[in-house]
């Protein structure tokens, strides 16, 4: 099976540009799309950004067993379709997946030899201050996502990989180095 790399670590860290700084400098690195029941933001496209599905939907994949992982977030669901992704390893393909805590334990047990990152921010205030510049949330949400984000960061030491994303180049070069000596040990 191809390599499996899973990127996590609390909401407004960095995940996604992180994946996307690393994607640029190692473009054969693919992401696999997660699958979500909140509705899309302005900016997001069905199929790229993620695949939006009804509550109903989801269910019905829930229960036919086509999720390798998933999990509630800030009220709304999330999950990796198991067929997003074998379609994707079964080419070879390396893959990144973007996910929370919740969701890396479930890849961890489905998925041996997944390589786990942590991405941690500097402290809570910079998490706090990177969640509103982003300006997608309003300030109830945020405090909601920092309330899980304690606790997720509770876990980091479950992962055998952590990243602080305090300087964003720093942290796009540990990654790339990760990437590419886990690559070397297959």
């Amino acid at each position: 099976m191809a390599r499996v790399f899973v990127i996590t670590g609390p909401s407004g860290v960095g995940k996604g540009s992180l994946i996307a700084a690393l994607r640029d400098l190692q473009p054969e690195l693919q992401l696999s799309i997660s699958a979500t029941t909140r509705a899309a933001r302005d900016d997001e496209e069905d199929a790229v950004a993620y695949y939006f599905l009804s509550d109903a939907e989801f269910d019905r994949r829930l229960d036919a067993g086509e999720f390798i992982e998933h999990a509630s977030y800030a009220g709304h669901r999330y999950g990796t379709l198991r067929g997003e992704l074998d379609r994707r390893t079964n080419r070879g393909a390396a893959v990144v997946l973007e996910i929370d805590v919740q969701g890396a334990r479930q890849v961890r047990e489905a998925v041996p030899g997944a390589v786990l990152v942590f991405i941690a921010p500097p402290s809570l205030e910079v998490l706090r201050e990177r969640l509103q510049f982003r300006g997608t949330e309003d300030q109830e949400t945020i405090a909601e996502r920092l309330v899980v984000a304690e606790t997720e960061l509770a876990a980091r030491d479950e992962f055998p990989h952590v990243i602080v994303n305090d300087h964003f180049d720093d942290a796009v070069r540990q990654l790339e180095a990760l990437y590419l000596g886990e690559l070397e040990q297959e």
